[in-house]
């Protein structure tokens, strides 16, 4: 595999944040539930930048593209796409943060990361994104590097965007879940790992021969889960099983406080699956699998669904109470310190001290290292220091 490159305005804002890195324990009691925490984490932690000059050619087909959403979706997604899109920025904007990779950014006490799938069951359909095939016919030669590694072979390969935002880090879910496992093995007794599991579930047909995805099935979903549990195993897990326990839903389980207490949760690993849509991945995911009985993830859920115990609430500035009162039922959220980068753009810490005081346990950051495109001082990282802290919502049970 060949090693990929860190810009320097990366390793500048990891000279600056790796001396404060703190200690794996920061003396939280071994009694508090796994939903007793607040950790901070990254989204679309295995994303590297989209050559620039794809981004120009693709910015004004986004800006008409979302100037007709209003008109092709149902009121109720065009409300929930606005609440989790708040702001008006350009495709390029909303793309203009950079990680480093996974095992970086463990190390600098993230404790959530989020990993795109998309379903390649034959191989072979993300290895020539469009976008490169566009700018080549331009004759462009100096393309940023693009890691096909493990594309050619079945599975799920991780990408943000077919043809566009397609530079990962770690190009297939085995590469990613393989990294993340070495670091845990290397890192005994880590506070709980949340790692936020994307189902891509649409198309983006807007260049010349694009990309067309392969859609979720019940059966690719069985067969992610198996790809999860290959790497991982099932010891390593935590999963919605251990979690009902004898209750008979998953929801009222949480409600009686059945999640594992953070002694028996150091070391392993928690899996929550969202999609942009939420609709296809929940009934595909849980066809035959009531509650998620046998499943390997916690699946995004309205309140009060037989199989509801994660939710997501991206916009804290909107949430902010209905977090609070969800995180007090027993449900884990997870939220967002900053969109699309516009946080970053105007130096704001508005929407990041409000996902952080909402009690949500996931709090996801573009900017966990100094350093940002748009020069300004933005960084975000855990009140108080540490790789987690007692949650400010549920305050009483820390000691």
């Amino acid at each position: 595999m060949p090693r990929l490159s860190v810009s320097p305005l990366v390793l500048a804002g990891l000279m600056m944040t790796t001396p404060a890195l703190a200690q794996e324990d920061p003396g939280l009691s071994p009694d508090l539930k796994l939903n007793q925490i607040q950790v901070l984490g990254t989204h679309n932690s295995y994303a590297q930048p989209v050559d620039k000059r794809l981004l120009a050619v693709v910015d004004p087909i986004f800006g008409r593209m979302e100037s007709d959403i209003a008109t092709k979706l149902p009121p109720a997604a065009v409300a929930l796409f606005k609440e989790e899109h708040p702001n008006n920025v350009l495709m390029s904007e909303g793309l203009s943060y950079e990680h480093p990779d996974l095992t970086t950014q463990l190390d600098n006490g993230m404790r959530s990361l989020e990993i795109d799938v998309n379903p390649d069951p034959k191989g072979g359909n993300f290895l020539d994104p469009a976008g490169y095939r566009l700018l080549r016919s331009k004759g462009v030669t100096d393309l940023l590097p693009f890691d096909a590694t493990g594309l050619e072979q079945p599975g799920y390969k991780v990408l943000h965007m077919p043809d566009i935002d397609f530079r990962s880090h770690c190009p297939t879910l085995k590469l990613c879940l393989t990294q993340i496992r070495d670091w845990s093995d290397a890192h005994p007794g880590h506070v709980p790992l949340f790692i936020m599991m994307e189902a891509k579930v649409s198309d983006i047909p807007i260049l010349p021969n694009p990309t067309r995805t392969v859609p979720f099935t019940p059966k690719l979903f069985d067969d992610l889960d198996q790809e999860i549990l290959s790497v991982l195993g099932r010891d390593r897990l935590i999963t919605p099983d251990d979690v009902r326990g004898s209750h008979a839903t998953l929801n009222a389980a949480i409600k009686a406080g059945g999640w594992p207490t953070l002694k028996a949760a150091r070391g392993k690993i928690v899996i929550m699956m969202i999609t942009a849509t939420g609709e296809a991945a929940t009934k595909g995911y849980l066809e035959g699998h009531p509650s998620l009985k046998g499943r390997v993830a916690f699946l995004r859920s309205a309140p009060g669904e037989d199989h509801a115990a994660f939710l997501m609430f991206d916009n804290a500035l909107v949430r902010q109470k209905d977090i609070r009162a969800y995180v007090q039922q027993g449900y884990i959220v997870r939220t967002r310190s900053d969109i699309e980068t516009f946080e970053a753009k105007t130096n704001d810490m508005t929407r990041a001290n409000a996902a952080f005081a909402s009690g949500a346990q996931v709090v996801s950051t573009d900017f966990e290292h100094a350093g940002n495109a748009y020069g300004t001082p933005y960084v975000v990282r855990l009140p108080g220091g540490g790789v987690a802290r007692c949650n400010p919502v549920l305050k009483d049970k820390c000691r």
